[in-house]
């Protein structure tokens, strides 16, 4: 098995539940000893990545209702977000995977790790929705995540940068006071389920941040000061406060660039 030929295989896939399933299957496979041919170039329609289900619409992050946690169908609509963010962390991965020729063995052995947690983490938050009534794809969602993917997507020194180390470290701020908001609403089992996402997001967040520092200094390139270049670029969203220092040290921030990111967000 061509370990990155799977995992474009794995990304084109449409059904959920499918890609989950399939996804997890080749993380294993990895873990008993397949291996990624990192020299293999491939080629895609990228009009046509990621593979996803024709719902949720997907629409402006504007149209995307906001409803109070302290209704049942306030509390789906939250979690539903939550669950579309970490559908395409499962498509993010996979596409790092596939994409990148010539990085070390451990590049994609990271991010098919990483795969596989979203793909856990996107079942969990399925089947709590099942439990409030109903399903992925019941309300509309945004397509932000994607949109910086396919941006990125012939820069990989951007890509580690933004996806990763901007997007996804955007869940470690807003986890914790999105949890206070449900422990309020009594939906424990979504608190602990955060719980579970945010303990891996760290993780996440912290091969991404080891990868663009390995990237940088194999290129000679200063990470701190060519990051608000990216950021800059690429058009990435701009912080709010507060940001979860304890989550983003534990990440891999170094102490210069979150007092520089804190000043940003506070701007």
């Amino acid at each position: 098995m061509d370990v990155r030929a799977e995992a474009l295989r794995v990304l084109q896939l449409t059904d959920p539940e499918a890609k989950c399933v399939a996804v997890t299957a080749l993380f294993q496979a990895v873990q008993q000893g397949a291996a990624a041919d990192p020299q293999a170039t491939m080629s895609a329609d990228d009009a046509a990545l990621p593979g996803r289900p024709q719902r949720p619409r997907l629409v402006a992050a504007t149209q995307v209702a906001q409803r109070s946690v302290h209704t049942v169908a306030g509390r789906a609509a939250l979690l539903h977000a939550i669950c579309h963010i970490e559908f395409n962390a499962i498509n993010l991965a996979l596409d790092a995977v596939w994409r990148f020729a010539g990085m070390p063995p451990d590049f994609y052995r990271d991010w098919l790790q990483v795969a596989a947690e979203e793909a856990l983490h996107f079942r969990l938050l399925r089947d709590h929705l099942a439990t409030l009534g109903h399903a992925y794809g019941d309300f509309d969602a945004h397509d932000g995540l994607w949109r910086m993917t396919a941006a990125t997507a012939s820069d990989i020194v951007a890509r580690m940068a933004l996806v990763p180390r901007t997007l996804e470290a955007r869940g470690l701020d807003a986890t914790p006071p999105i949890q206070a908001r449900l422990a309020k609403a009594g939906d424990h089992a979504a608190v602990a389920i955060l719980d579970i996402i945010l303990r891996d997001e760290v993780g996440h967040v912290a091969i991404g941040n080891h990868w663009y520092l390995w990237l940088c200094q194999q290129r000679g390139l200063d990470a701190l000061a060519l990051y608000p270049e990216l950021a800059q670029r690429y058009q990435a969203p701009r912080l709010r406060a507060p940001l979860n220092l304890e989550a983003r040290r534990r990440a891999g921030f170094s102490d210069a660039e979150l007092v520089r990111l804190e000043a940003d967000s506070k701007a």
